[in-house]
């Protein structure tokens, strides 16, 4: 029987394949990976000069003004990156058909994730790690999930 073993964090996305047959070891495939471009990188660096940000004014001595901060502009990039994850994995779990899935995603955004899956996907998930495995080989994923 075919299980699907997803390992996410905010920068990078795994999808692998376990194929298990009788009289053999299981087999892992890597079927999907790709790196968030938008989860890299400083914050800092992704928004521009807009007004507010450097402004001078007001106050005494040029006190720089408060208008404009993005105060919740991490949190909100990493919703809507958990959101996008979710996406792909109900797209990937439905193209798969298979009847189990695994999951493991970083404490950060695992429940993120599991609150934008489509109930039916959710419904096939057998084992949910709180953990990043997006930087260990497969044969250590295959241990994570008790292959």
């Amino acid at each position: 029987m075919d299980k699907i073993i997803i390992a996410v964090d905010l920068g990078h996305f795994k999808a692998y394949k376990v194929t298990k047959n009788e009289l053999e070891s299981p087999r892992i495939q890597l079927i999907e990976s790709y790196d968030s471009v938008e989860a890299h990188g400083k914050l800092s660096d992704k928004l521009t000069d807009t007004s507010g940000r450097f402004g001078m004014g007001g106050g005494k001595n040029g006190a720089a003004t408060g208008y404009g901060e993005p105060h919740n502009m991490e949190l909100e990039m990493e919703k809507k990156t958990a959101k996008l994850i979710a996406k792909d994995i109900n797209s990937i779990i439905k193209k798969e058909g298979s009847p189990k899935w695994y999951l493991a995603a970083s404490k950060m955004i695992n429940s993120q994730i599991l609150n934008n899956l489509e109930a039916g996907v959710k419904a096939k998930l057998d084992k949910n790690i709180t953990s990043d495995l997006t930087k260990i080989g497969k044969s250590d994923i295959m241990k994570h999930f008790n292959y």
